[in-house]
């Protein structure tokens, strides 16, 4: 599988995709105004401890204050009281300084959240300073491998005194490196882990400690392994950073960098900016003729496999196992493409046979095993879901690039002209009995609505009028949306 990354930079935003096989399957995209926080170090004050929620609010120097629980915080460890559950009160307290990492983004009306077991990436490691073991990436399953790189950390670890005490977790990338390279990479940690030690101390409070990288370095640490092809950066000046980067951390993957001057625009180039457009989309359409449904809210994200015009060619039961099948595809990209976390719930077109739930189970644990996030497909509920997890420390795609719609407030749906019509109505006859308008009412509404109270509604108008013994004029207002209207006294 060859994969490629495109890296899109312009002084507002920073976009990158991942391609793979000619077809994107994730993206990413940060704006200079709009920066994420994940990775970033804090010294954060203690502004509000909620005991009933085993939790804390601080302030990181951000204007929403972000959100620590109780597990999330590195407790020292007391002899006898191994099994019990940490106390938000006696771990922390109004106007307290502590130092905090960022676990996700604010995300909506949620501020970031928050963790005191610090975690810094390199190229190949990540060092925890209070961590205690050495972990290996589900991902590398050779054991040998495993074990090799176990040892070598572990043998690395003694050899340095900054990071002798801590932990590790060996990357993917890691995988095949030689010790000289790990050794190089621990050394990087080391120097960095020394630094924020001398730092943390003399910082004020509230304030950043630490900035994780920008985000087409961080595309270069977390992506480029040896299926990476190349990686095209369409700006001269980013070009020269990442290949900088390159030089000092993978020096074996220079040759993968390439500056792309082109005078076509790099996403145009690969349809990106096409498929970019179908991902903000709720509707998906499958080759067959089918399509998916995804529906993303605050509690969830649904996604409802439908048959469309794809009728088959032997039985109905043959029609909906190759539409799920092909569905469990789809359904792996787009969670990608559209960054979709949380909890996800999907619902498959119902299968009679037991073969061919098991199959389309298995082809979606395949396709999802290509995630750089992590997933897990809890169960199948006896309606015949698929939940699932996927994690989330990012915003949406949606989420980033759009905002609630300031008509339908976000529903997805507007009132009908006759229901706005109605409400009228009774707005009307409430005025009237409250209020004595000498030269009747003007009602001021949208021009659908005053269409339909000229049209279809007019006998109603004229019957209400005579009820109330006032007259009722309308007037158009082409800024008002199809809710919106005024009701003025004469």
């Amino acid at each position: 599988m060859s994969e490629e990354i495109l890296i899109n930079v312009t002084p507002m935003e920073c976009r990158v995709a991942l391609v793979e096989n000619g077809i994107v399957q994730e993206l990413y995209v940060e704006r200079s105004s709009k920066l994420g926080m994940v990775g970033n170090i804090y010294k954060g004050k203690v502004v509000r401890v909620l005991p009933g929620m085993q939790a804390a609010f601080l302030d990181i120097g951000h204007e929403r204050t972000a959100f620590i629980h109780a597990n999330d915080i590195v407790a020292p460890k007391v002899e006898g009281d191994r099994e019990r559950a940490p106390v938000i009160s006696e771990l922390l307290h109004d106007g307290q300084s502590v130092i905090v990492q960022v676990m996700k983004d604010m995300m909506g009306t949620k501020g970031a959240r928050l963790t005191t077991d610090l975690s810094i990436p390199s190229r190949y490691l990540v060092y925890m300073p209070k961590g205690e073991h050495i972990g290996v990436s589900q991902r590398i399953e050779d054991e040998i491998e495993r074990e090799r790189l176990k040892n070598l950390v572990r043998q690395l670890q003694a050899e340095c005194p900054v990071t002798a005490a801590g932990g590790f977790i060996v990357r993917t990338v890691a995988e095949g490196v030689s010790e000289d390279e790990l050794r190089g990479d621990m050394a990087f940690l080391a120097k960095l882990w020394g630094w924020l030690q001398e730092r943390i101390p003399v910082a004020p409070t509230p304030s950043l400690i630490y900035e994780e990288l920008p985000l087409y370095l961080r595309t270069i640490r977390d992506l480029l392994t040896t299926n990476v092809e190349k990686v095209l950066v369409d700006s001269r000046e980013t070009f020269g950073k990442v290949e900088e980067f390159v030089r000092e951390f993978v020096p074996g993957a220079v040759g993968q960098i390439d500056h792309y001057p082109g005078g076509r625009p790099l996403f145009e180039l690969y349809n990106i900016e096409d498929d970019l457009q179908k991902a903000l989309q709720r509707k998906v359409q499958l080759k067959s003729g089918g399509y998916l449904i995804i529906d993303q809210t605050e509690a969830m994200t649904t996604v409802d496999v439908n048959t469309g015009s794809f009728v088959g060619t032997r039985t109905l039961e043959d029609t909906v196992f190759k539409t799920n099948l092909e569905a469990t595809h789809v359904i792996a990209r787009q969670l990608r493409l559209r960054n979709l976390g949380g909890i996800i719930i999907l619902d498959f077109i119902d299968m009679e046979e037991i073969e061919h739930r098991q199959q389309v189970l298995r082809a979606l644990e395949k396709m999802l095993a290509r995630d750089h996030a992590k997933t897990k497909i809890t169960q199948v509920s006896e309606l015949g879901l698929v939940e699932m997890t996927r994690k989330r420390t990012r915003e949406s795609l949606e989420h980033l690039l759009c905002e609630t719609c300031s008509v339908c407030q976000g529903r997805g749906t507007v009132k009908t002209a006759e229901t706005v019509c109605y409400e009228i109505f009774r707005e009307i006859l409430r005025e009237a009995r409250a209020y004595d308008a000498a030269n009747g009412y003007r009602v001021v509404g949208s021009q659908k609505v005053i269409d339909r109270l000229l049209g279809e509604e007019s006998a109603a108008v004229a019957d209400l009028e005579l009820f109330i013994g006032k007259p009722i004029k309308v007037l158009v207002e082409a800024l008002y949306s199809q809710e919106q209207y005024d009701i003025v006294l004469l």
